[in-house]
């Protein structure tokens, strides 16, 4: 999710587990808790340890001296994420001097990466994600391993997030840190003007967009989390084979996704655009998420007219954005983004991440309520959420989405056995 700015900017921001140092009562053991000597981030040639700062566990190591870091966004986090990544900064000038923002799009991630690589020029100092440029960055080698080279930093980390985020972690293999967690979907969107009786199985989803041909719209997954959530939840609506395995497993949702592909006039190469599609009547039903559906109508993107419906029987599919270091970072800058990914744990951050609906409900770690976060967040979801999400979360199961290398498969087959020719490269 990207390219949207948040309505409540003057909002601080979230953070994910209770850490050693937090004032929580999930008070981290020390049992898990691995050496600084073992990680990356031991003090030598620069970074230098430190008892902790503000925020930091003991033990760690720290810059020599404050450094600017370079962060790039290819999931729309920073909507969520710079408030608190701001207050770091003003929390530790003995860290962090300053910040650069820059964004790009997540296929785009792996060739600047590449390109830094080769060039043996390391400028960007921090990554902010989703599952796909997660899944680019471990399938091109091009990511710091964080678990558990530098566990010391993230003490009891699995044990403090919610189990279905947990598992999200899980899907980084040790090359991320999970800030954000949310169900995702899919759902869809509608017009209820247009469309009166929603689909609620993928037949009649079929059927619909047959006899509406171009009306119904889902952007291309590798850069949309709808798209992509969408595309790794048919295979549990139909019935196939094998939902993690998309090579072998998915006959029933290639079929499907080439018969619906017949009444698809164009995918979106990101998910805003198919927002202002259905805003403008081009289209009258989208692939949608919880987060995609709330924050669109509270910025005003989308009228607050618009319904959602679930698919019968669903499984829910999980979405999580990350926190990833390019492998060839300074150990000064290193250690930077290690102190500050730690900030990004704290419960107290954490409960930010309801924000303004974009990642509903958005914390990942056990605890954190609503009554919580600020009032702006309180006030707008009490206005634009659904009171019915929290009955359907419950309702129906939740898996991960695909692991790393069956991500990449997947968005590749689709490219080419479904999208070709229907979407813009980047």
């Amino acid at each position: 999710m990207r390219g949207r700015r948040s309505i409540a900017s003057s909002i601080v921001v979230l953070a994910l587990a209770a850490t050693a140092c937090s004032s929580s009562g999930n008070k981290a053991s020390n049992n898990n808790t691995t050496s600084p000597s073992a990680g990356r981030s031991t003090p030598s040639s620069g970074a230098s340890s430190t008892s902790g700062a503000s925020g930091a566990g003991g033990g760690v190591a720290k810059p020599s001296s404050p450094v600017t870091l370079n962060i790039l966004d290819v999931a729309g986090d920073l909507q969520l994420t710079k408030g608190m990544i701001e207050n770091f900064v003003k929390a530790n000038s003995d860290v962090v001097k300053s910040v650069n923002y820059t964004t790009a799009t997540a296929p785009e991630l792996a060739g600047k990466l590449q390109a830094e690589e080769q060039g043996g020029n390391a400028q960007t100092s921090l990554v902010l994600t989703g599952t796909d440029g997660l899944s680019a960055g471990i399938t091109n080698n091009l990511l710091a391993k964080i678990i558990p080279d530098d566990a010391a930093y993230f003490p009891n980390l699995d044990a403090n997030y919610l189990p279905a985020a947990d598992d999200m972690q899980k899907l980084a293999q040790g090359y991320g840190v999970e800030l954000v967690y949310y169900p995702s979907g899919p759902l869809l969107e509608y017009n209820p003007s247009k469309v009166t009786d929603p689909p609620t199985t993928p037949q009649a989803l079929l059927d619909w967009a047959k006899a509406h041909p171009g009306k119904f719209e889902y952007a291309r997954p590798a850069n949309s989390g709808p798209g992509r959530t969408f595309l790794m939840g048919l295979p549990y609506l139909l019935g196939d084979s094998d939902p993690t395995d998309p090579t072998n497993g998915w006959s029933k949702t290639w079929a499907y996704l080439q018969e619906l592909n017949k009444y698809i006039k164009t995918y979106q190469t990101g998910t805003t655009a198919t927002m202002k599609d259905l805003a403008a009547g081009t289209v009258d039903m989208i692939a949608t998420t919880t987060g995609w559906d709330i924050n669109p109508r509270a910025l005003g993107t989308v009228p607050n007219t618009m319904k959602v419906t679930h698919f019968d029987n669903m499984t829910w599919v999980s979405d999580a954005q990350y926190a990833v270091i390019p492998k060839d970072v300074s150990k000064d800058t290193l250690a930077a983004d290690l102190l500050l990914i730690q900030w990004m744990l704290k419960p107290d951050q954490q409960a930010i991440a309801y924000d303004s609906g974009y990642f509903y409900p958005g914390p990942a770690v056990k605890g954190v309520t609503l009554s919580m976060a600020p009032q702006a967040s309180q006030d707008l979801l009490a206005k634009y959420g659904r009171p019915e999400y929290q009955q359907w979360i419950s309702q129906f199961p939740t898996k991960t989405s695909l692991p790393a290398p069956a991500q990449v498969t997947a968005f590749d087959l689709w490219d080419k056995s479904v999208g070709s020719g229907k979407f813009k490269t980047q």
